[in-house]
């Protein structure tokens, strides 16, 4: 196993540590417990966003912690859930007076410990909801999950209701739009290769030199099916299909479009694998409106990639477009 690391045992403290010397200008690192707070959190009468999972997926949720997103990241060990207590932590970090959204991935122990956390937040006059994402259409059931996985579908759900909180809505219209986000958006991926986990030291899973894992899971979780190795224009119909099919899409649906990279794979691949989802959109009648190309939510170094689509309706295109400033997205400001 060769990584860049230092002790096995530190690798999340040492990698969030860097992170908050490295974006000291957007958010503050507390270590005890750990978590990660927008630099000028709490905001003064704006409902705050807290999200987490296991670290592992940079820059999910870190790296979205910033203005116009999210106002705290929780960052478990890698690809383990973070416990209650810096759940909590970061929730009483970022209240404003106007209760906090928990942004949670579909997995049993992100749920559980959300949960938990926002009993005792409310036990301490703290209003919260939680929005679960569960856009996977891959499998309904995996090794973390009862009912589909959330993945890339996060990123969007952040920064639509991340937006909204800043604009100054309440607390059930934060959630209300972070809900529909969620209700009209599906992922699905694959992999080209495993990933190692640090503490671990061997590959999450094996696969041959030419074979392929379709609908993969962002820990590794086996997908739908494992096939020879295709050309891309066939991997990209494979996964596309599906999420059309779903929901479904339709013609005449104004769309964004999300390929993002599993932490391995080089942005010329993920463009090749735009390339050909935009085709099939458009033969299908589907407008792309807006478009997200990148590392979002990744898997360590884990090369494939994965398909969001979401269907936009005029509020969801004003709230994607608002500004943000976070270290991994940044416009308009």
């Amino acid at each position: 196993m060769k990584k860049i690391i230092n002790d096995p045992k530190h690798v999340v403290d040492e990698s969030v540590a860097g992170f908050g010397l490295a974006h000291a200008d957007l958010v503050r690192v507390e270590t005890d417990p750990i978590h990660v707070v927008r630099a000028d959190a709490p905001v003064a009468g704006k409902v705050g966003l807290v999200s987490g999972g296991g670290s592992g997926h940079e820059p999910l949720h870190a790296g979205f912690v910033g203005p116009g997103m999210l106002d705290a990241a929780v960052p478990g060990a890698v690809f383990t859930s973070p416990t209650p207590d810096p759940i909590l932590a970061a929730t009483k970090a970022v209240d404003g007076g106007k209760g906090v959204l928990h942004i949670v991935k579909n997995y049993t122990g992100d749920v559980l410990n959300f949960e938990t956390a926002a009993d005792l937040a409310a036990a301490d006059g703290i209003e919260v909801r939680a929005v679960v994402t569960n856009d996977d259409v891959a499998v309904k059931d995996s090794l973390y999950t009862a009912g589909r996985r959330g993945v890339g579908g996060t990123v969007l759900v952040e920064k639509i209701a991340g937006a909204a909180a800043e604009r100054g809505d309440t607390l059930d219209q934060v959630a209300e739009i972070a809900e529909r986000v969620n209700d009209n958006v599906r992922s699905m991926g694959m992999a080209l290769t495993p990933c190692i986990v640090p503490h671990a030291g061997e590959p999450s899973f094996t696969l041959a030199e030419d074979e392929v894992e379709i609908g993969i899971g962002i820990h590794g979780e086996p997908g739908r099916e494992r096939i020879k190795l295709e050309p891309a224009d066939a991997i990209v119909d494979r996964l596309i299909s599906p999420i059309i099919e779903d929901l479904p899409y339709s013609s005449g649906d104004r769309v964004l479009l999300f390929v993002n990279g599993m932490g391995g794979t080089p942005q010329i691949e993920l463009y090749i694998a735009y390339r050909r989802a935009a085709e099939v959109l458009a033969e299908q009648g589907i407008r792309i409106e807006r478009s997200l190309v990148g590392n979002y939510i990744t898997s360590l170094e884990m090369q494939g990639f994965s398909i969001t689509i979401l269907k936009l309706d005029d509020e969801m295109v004003e709230l994607w477009d608002a500004p943000v400033h976070t270290a991994a997205l940044r416009w308009g400001r």
